[in-house]
C-alpha cells in the first residue's frame, strides 16, 4: 500500500494495492500490523456504513471527551471527505484536509482522535464505510458548522442537503469543550477537561 502524508501531519491518505484481472479485483482493506507501522495502533471496536444521495453533506462532527479515530473509505460512489484539526494547542489548529474518496480510487483517509469530520456526496449515491477505535457516544458528540468561514472549506456543492442537527451546529470559535493537543507524547489522547476561558485563535463568525 501507499501512504500519502498531508499538510496536517497526523492525517494521511492510504492507497491500497489493488490486484485486478478480467475476473475482478482484490485488495486488503485493513491489516493491523501494516497499519500500526503508520500509527494506527488502537483496536477498532465499531464499523459503520451510511448511504447518502447527491448533495448530502454530513458534519462536521467531533466526539469528545470520548474521542474516536476513524479509518474512512467509500464502497460505492464518490465523496469529498474532510478532517479538521480542533485540538487546542495544536500547531495546525483550524486547518483541514480535504480529499476525494471514491469506488474508483479506493483511497482511505485516517482521521485521528481530536479531529472534526464530515463529507459531501458528489455522486448520485455514495456508500460510506468507516472503522472506529471508540464506540459511538451521542452524549459526547458535538457539531461544528460545515460552513464556518474561518475554516475555508470548499465542499464542491452550492446548496448541500444537511440535517437539522448539523444546521444547528456552532462556529468553531463558539465551541465550549474541545480536545487538547498532547504533542508527540500522544497527539490523539485528550484530557477530558473543558477549555474554560479559552479564546479561539480563529475569529468567531457573526
Amino acid at each position: 500500500m501507499r501512504v500519502i502524508r498531508t499538510d496536517v501531519p497526523d492525517v494521511f491518505i492510504i492507497e491500497p494495492k489493488v490486484f485486478g484481472d478480467p475476473r475482478g479485483f482484490f485488495f486488503e482493506a485493513f491489516q493491523s500490523e501494516r497499519y500500526a507501522e503508520f500509527g494506527i495502533k488502537r483496536p477498532f471496536v465499531q464499523d459503520n456504513l451510511s448511504r447518502s444521495t447527491f448533495g448530502v453533506l454530513r458534519g462536521l462532527h467531533i466526539q469528545h471527551p470520548r474521542s474516536q479515530g476513524k479509518l474512512v473509505t467509500v464502497l460505492r460512489g464518490c465523496v469529498l471527505d474532510v478532517a479538521v484539526d480542533v485540538r487546542i494547542g495544536s500547531p495546525t489548529f483550524g486547518r483541514h484536509v480535504a480529499v476525494e474518496l471514491s469506488e474508483d480510487n479506493r483511497r482511505q483517509l485516517w482521521v485521528p482522535r481530536g479531529f472534526a469530520h464530515g463529507f459531501a456526496t458528489l455522486s448520485e449515491t455514495a456508500d460510506f464505510f468507516y472503522k472506529c477505535d471508540e464506540f459511538y457516544s451521542p452524549a459526547d458528540e458535538s457539531v461544528i458548522r460545515w460552513d464556518d468561514p474561518v475554516l475555508t472549506i470548499k465542499w464542491g456543492l452550492k446548496n448541500p442537503t444537511i440535517s437539522a442537527r448539523d444546521a444547528a451546529g456552532r462556529w468553531l470559535g463558539e465551541m465550549i469543550s474541545l480536545p487538547r493537543y498532547k504533542g508527540e507524547e500522544d497527539a490523539d489522547i485528550v484530557d477530558g477537561h473543558d477549555r474554560a476561558g479559552w479564546r479561539s485563535p480563529l475569529r468567531t463568525a457573526g
